[in-house]
């Protein structure tokens, strides 16, 4: 398998469980009135899907350290390929909700397992532009898939969503049965010893600068969840626009993932990663504003609606890649783990933000803008905690700007953010 072909193969496995999140959204009001129950019990068909899926995270990449990424990855495709065809059959709300619960349980590897898999293969600069490569491809989901669900929904109803989702998955599989190629040897795993293994997460909880740029990502990401967790009441209640209409939220925030994601990529070999940190953190903070200035003081409208997202996701895209890259150097001889304790953390977070206070604030967009600028502040002053007391990043052979190096960052006690 090709460098390119690798990459597409990766980003599509972390598309995996955004596209049981994002693809029946425009379904929820169809799924409330066939199943005969209200929004609240439909949203608990995402929450608990996502509270499972952060409970996967947790543990797949320790599971990867120890049986190696490519069995656990062909594990939970068929899992979520099996569980997808369940949902699609759900006679009754509690049954989908169960069979959520278990799609969830097999959704999480492929974000996790895939980002270990980058740090196996590339190093410095050259992970940072691979991983910048797969969060332009993964950004694809959120923009493709609601308009997918709507078309899907409106020609063939809910169950087809999740008959799609089945079909997806299994295609998937049988690319990495074929071609994906096992990227920790053997002779590289950890033993899997269950005290060993809790002695592994308790060490990363014992290093405070890392719990601290987990907590950071989470929070910084944890206000998009408002908009996700509200997109059936923002896009068809208070913005008026039917069910095939969702492009007009999520294609302007895969837009600004994408471009941020690419300049990112662009800028690795050129641009400190604190450098770059400040800039899109810059951009976060002043259309997080400006959107929850409009929502405050305008009537909520198409296109300005939704253009502070747009610019709000290009800084996420920018600063992303490198933080989560610096998250995870914390601890190069774990990495399947500390990927683990990342993703389960950032996705616990959706899952809690979408399933409880989204429904809170879901029939006001002035009340989910300001929402979303406390996440991003609270995220951002986390963030320059953990620079203040973190030690610097080691750099590999070769020095900054050299193939596979990683670009320098300012010493701790300089780095704002």
């Amino acid at each position: 398998m090709t460098h390119a072909s690798l990459t597409i193969v990766l980003a599509m496995l972390t598309m995996v469980g955004a596209l049981g999140i994002d693809t029946y959204l425009p379904a929820f009001h169809a799924i409330g009135a066939d199943l005969q129950v209200g929004p609240l019990v439909v949203q608990q068909t995402l929450s608990v899907y996502v509270a499972c899926m952060a409970f996967t995270m947790l543990f797949s990449g320790t599971l990867s350290d120890s049986f190696g990424r490519r069995r656990v990855l062909l594990v939970s495709v068929i899992g979520y390929t099996l569980t997808s065809l369940a949902a699609a059959l759900a006679p009754n709300a509690q049954a989908l909700i169960l069979v959520r619960a278990l799609q969830g349980l097999s959704a999480g590897a492929g974000l996790v397992v895939g980002r270990a898999m980058v740090q196996d293969l590339f190093k410095g600069a050259e992970a940072q532009r691979v991983m910048a490569t797969i969060t332009m491809v993964f950004s694809l989901a959120p923009a493709i898939a609601p308009i997918l669900g709507g078309v899907l929904q409106s020609l063939a109803g809910w169950r087809s969503i999740f008959v799609f989702m089945a079909l997806y998955s299994a295609v998937l599989w049988v690319i990495c049965q074929r071609g994906l190629p096992e990227t920790l040897p053997p002779a590289q795993r950890s033993p899997f010893h269950l005290r060993q293994i809790a002695a592994r997460y308790l060490e990363s909880l014992r290093q405070p600068a890392f719990v601290l740029m987990i907590l950071a990502i989470a929070m910084i990401f944890g206000g998009l969840p408002l908009y996700i967790g509200s997109a059936a009441s923002f896009v068809m209640d208070i913005l008026g626009l039917p069910e095939t209409a969702f492009g007009w939220l999520f294609i302007p925030l895969v837009a600004g993932t994408v471009a941020g994601a690419a300049l990112a990529r662009r800028l690795a070999r050129q641009v400190a990663p604190a450098k770059m940190l400040r800039a899109g953190m810059a951009v976060m903070l002043a259309s997080a504003v400006a959107g929850a200035l409009y929502a405050s003081i305008w009537p909520v409208r198409i296109p300005y609606a939704v253009l502070p997202l747009m610019f709000y996701t290009f800084g996420l895209g920018l600063v992303m890649p490198a933080m989560v890259l610096r998250a995870l150097g914390m601890f190069p001889h774990m990495r399947g783990l500390a990927a683990s304790m990342q993703s389960f953390v950032q996705m616990m977070t959706f899952s809690l933000v979408s399933g409880f206070i989204a429904p809170l604030v879901f029939h006001s967009a002035q009340l989910i803008a300001i929402g979303h600028l406390l996440f991003l502040l609270l995220g951002m002053a986390l963030w320059a905690w953990a620079m203040r007391i973190a030690p610097p990043p080691s750099l590999p052979p070769g020095g900054p700007g050299q193939p596979g190096a990683a670009a320098p960052m300012a010493p701790a006690a300089s780095r704002p953010v």
